[in-house]
């Protein structure tokens, strides 16, 4: 076996365990909630409301995860995340505004208005923050910094908002803190094909990020073509990101976490930062969402709590870490 052939075996390895996790936290998370362990009698409650719960974790943490490692491969920055260009405050600015002035007047639609909403706000934030960075230069620190600039823009929007329709703050911040709780099939069904067509996509352009990572010179000296390749894959990232945010609400911290635990227990390389991404992100949201379920009897703790709780200590390892993100 040459040298080359032995570390694809040890990554098909490692893959393949990452699949077996996925699949006992699926099992774990589909036996356990506020009701207790489920008997063979009660399958409506594992079909209808705990399968729901469980697959659009998997997908949300699957898409944070890969739209993360994305973002950091085409950034160069192992500190960013899928909220990077605004596209929560966007996605923040647009539930807010359902929450406060929609919710009544589309009374009788045939679709909920508030994913929607928040759909479009990530993806209107996001391209706005693409025009003014594009206009000048289009590098990575004028999209990074005008990421920043929108986000504030649309942060500062939502709280004049909420100042004016206080009786909506308690759904907001409860929308803003994630809310897995209310998955249906629907849900699922709904985000899917967005996150598909991202994850394909993404997907295709591992081996491009792991040409970025030499800088935009040598990746143009190489025959990459930087800012194509820049455009593409944040435009998937965020369409994925766009999707899933619109049905679960801010969920921080994993876009992060994911992709650097999987750096630094698998390998650097984005031909399999990127697919071992999507399992562990599955894997962890999938189990992060449990103790929600059972530490507060009678209610639920926001699954974006957890994952805080989990991702700041996390993140401080990561800026003690001496590994170098290339």
């Amino acid at each position: 076996m040459t040298a080359t052939a032995r570390p694809r075996t040890r990554h098909g390895w490692w893959l393949a365990a990452a699949l077996v996790l996925l699949v006992g936290a699926v099992v774990l998370g589909a036996m356990v909630g506020p009701a207790g362990t489920i008997s063979s009698a009660n399958w409506d409650i594992i079909w209808k409301i705990r399968m729901p719960r469980v697959a659009l974790a998997a997908i949300v943490g699957a898409m944070l995860s890969l739209a993360g490692a994305s973002y950091q491969g085409v950034f160069r920055n192992p500190l960013v995340d899928p909220y990077l260009l605004g596209a929560a405050a966007g996605a923040g600015l647009g539930a807010t505004l359902t929450f406060a002035y929609g919710r009544g007047a589309t009374v009788g639609w045939p679709i909920d208005i508030l994913p929607l909403s928040a759909f479009v706000g990530a993806l209107a934030a996001v391209l706005l923050t693409y025009a003014v960075g594009a206009s000048f230069g289009g590098t990575s620190l004028t999209l990074v910094l005008a990421g920043v600039a929108v986000a504030a823009l649309c942060t500062a929007v939502q709280q004049m908002v909420l100042l004016r329709n206080a009786d909506v703050i308690n759904e907001v911040y409860s929308w803003i803190s994630g809310r897995l709780s209310t998955a249906t099939w629907d849900d699922v069904r709904l985000v899917l094909p967005y996150v598909t067509v991202s994850a394909v996509v993404l997907l295709m352009h591992r081996r491009q990020l792991d040409v970025l990572r030499v800088g935009d010179e040598e990746a143009a000296s190489l025959g990459a073509e930087v800012k194509r390749v820049r455009l593409v894959v944040v435009v998937a990232a965020t369409l994925g990101t766009a999707a899933v945010v619109s049905v679960s609400g801010l969920i921080g911290f994993v876009g992060i976490m994911v992709p650097h635990l999987v750096r630094l227990m698998f390998s650097a390389s984005y031909r399999w930062v990127l697919p071992m991404s999507i399992v562990v992100g599955a894997t962890f949201l999938i189990l992060a969402d449990v103790p929600g379920r059972v530490l507060e009897h009678g209610r639920e703790t926001p699954i974006g709590v957890v994952t805080a709780f989990l991702g700041a200590p996390m993140f401080i390892v990561v800026l003690r870490s001496k590994r170098r993100f290339t």
